[in-house]
């Protein structure tokens, strides 16, 4: 008989490996999978033991996150949701086409993104000033302006469709901070989490766009 073979953690190379991993290409022990896993380790999304810990995974406690990251000061009402459905639906299109357009976005780089759009609209909206804090890394950036494309291209829908736009900057922020609270809602928070932006992709697939104006209720604009 042919004994059993115990080769070293691919990671640690200490304990005993017990599965495949993907993102190092070798095989490591159960022990780093937890602890690295979207961590140090960019995980794929059909990693068998990254899928089953997101079925387990529970919302992340509200004390770990940042009080001032979700603008607990902006009101986003029922009524703003149901109003401006369109308007969310579009902001988060913007998002999913940023991510499949860069895959190597994670949810901090697209809450980093959101994140300082709301801040420079919650300026304009409180004191008129345009200005904005220069994002690092130019994937971010991009992201930051496929939402501002996205924003323009709502405006110029409206213009068409109705002879004018109504689109407010106050409105653009609450759409902006209902999405930034939606991501930290939806990531595990660790710094390589894809879990938000897989949320994205699922809800828009591939080749699907979503911008509407309030009076095409049921229909879409498909934009380029």
């Amino acid at each position: 008989m042919f004994e059993e073979s115990h080769l070293p953690c691919a990671i640690c190379e200490i304990r005993k490996e017990k599965r495949f991993c993907p993102a190092v290409h070798g095989r490591i022990c159960p022990q780093c999978c937890g602890e690295q896993r979207e961590v140090t380790l960019d995980c794929p999304r059909d990693c068998p033991y990254l899928v089953q810990a997101r079925e387990h995974e529970k919302p992340r406690p509200a004390d770990q996150i940042d009080p001032a990251g979700l603008f607990l000061q902006v009101e986003v009402p029922d009524q703003f949701m149901y109003e401006k459905e369109h308007l969310l639906m579009g902001l988060t299109y913007a998002l999913a086409k940023a991510a499949r357009t860069d895959r190597s976005l994670n949810d901090q780089d697209l809450i980093a993104a959101i994140a300082m759009l709301a801040k420079s609209y919650e300026r304009r909206v409180n004191s008129g000033l345009h200005y904005e804090q220069p994002l690092t890394g130019e994937s971010r950036r991009k992201a930051a302006l496929e939402i501002e494309n996205m924003v323009k291209e709502y405006r110029e829908a409206e213009q068409k469709h109705m002879g004018y736009s109504s689109l407010r900057e106050s409105e653009v922020l609450k759409g902006l901070v209902f999405l930034l609270r939606l991501a930290h809602g939806r990531t595990s928070g660790r710094p390589k989490a894809r879990a938000f932006v897989e949320f994205l992709f699922a809800h828009f697939p591939e080749k699907e766009s979503a911008v509407v104006t309030p009076q095409e209720a049921g229909s879409r604009i498909i934009l380029p």
